[in-house]
């Protein structure tokens, strides 16, 4: 079991483990699309550190090699900004308004709701920044002082939700403009729901990308003002 344990905290088999886990997570979400593919592939990792009783802080000596690659692949979101960045010149100055409002309705709710279930101080702070993408999550939450890997935790939760239920309820609701769509997922979404809108509309993961982007900036200049209010 010792063996099996030092395997398992190995780097090399983390990163391993999760590529592999996620390429077999991809089959089962084109056959069954409301499979979100980052929770089947979550499920075989959490079972084998379950199994041999591995802390989470020793398999992510690995993880954290591929969460440095999630900056790299945040700002790859800006080619599609680049090929329709003319098109969105006159829709600007609301979608700035719309960001910004959508993010200090996130930040606001999350923080609200935890702090109304009696959650402590940190785990407050830890859920303020879970609608923007991990890279900025988690260095929001640690100017914040919350717990990066709760923060981590909504952040997926948020994105995964967004992306599977995000696009019908707006349409269900009546929004069937494309910037209106994009600016919404990609404002409480992250960088799940903007690769879900992919597919759907090149338009809608245009103004996601760059809405993700906003909320990204906008909620790390709300942490200050959160962060000042706390002292």
């Amino acid at each position: 079991m010792n063996l099996v344990r030092w395997v398992v905290a190995n780097p090399v088999f983390s990163v391993a483990l999760t590529v592999l886990a996620y390429a077999a997570a991809l089959p089962l979400h084109r056959r069954w699309r409301w499979i979100p593919p980052i929770v089947a592939a979550c499920l075989p990792i959490v079972a084998v550190l379950l199994l041999v009783r591995e802390p989470y802080a020793d398999y992510n000596r690995g993880g954290s090699f591929l969460t440095w690659w999630l900056g790299p692949a945040t700002v790859a979101l800006a080619v599609p900004m680049y090929r329709h960045g003319m098109a969105l010149r006159n829709s600007l100055p609301k979608l700035v308004l719309i960001v910004l409002a959508g993010s200090v309705v996130g930040m606001a709710t999350a923080g609200l709701t935890a702090w109304l279930l009696g959650a402590p101080l940190p785990v407050v702070m830890s859920t303020v920044p879970k609608s923007v993408t991990t890279p900025i999550a988690i260095e929001v939450c640690k100017e914040l002082k919350g717990i990066p890997q709760i923060t981590i935790a909504l952040v997926i939760l948020a994105g995964v939700l967004g992306a599977s239920f995000g696009p019908p309820l707006l349409r269900l609701v009546g929004v069937k403009d494309d910037r209106a769509i994009g600016a919404a997922i990609g404002s409480a979404a992250h960088g799940i729901g903007t690769a879900s809108l992919v597919r759907r509309s090149e338009m809608q993961a245009t103004v996601s990308s760059w809405a993700m982007a906003a909320a990204g900036v906008f909620t790390s200049l709300l942490a200050v003002v959160v962060r000042l209010f706390l002292r």
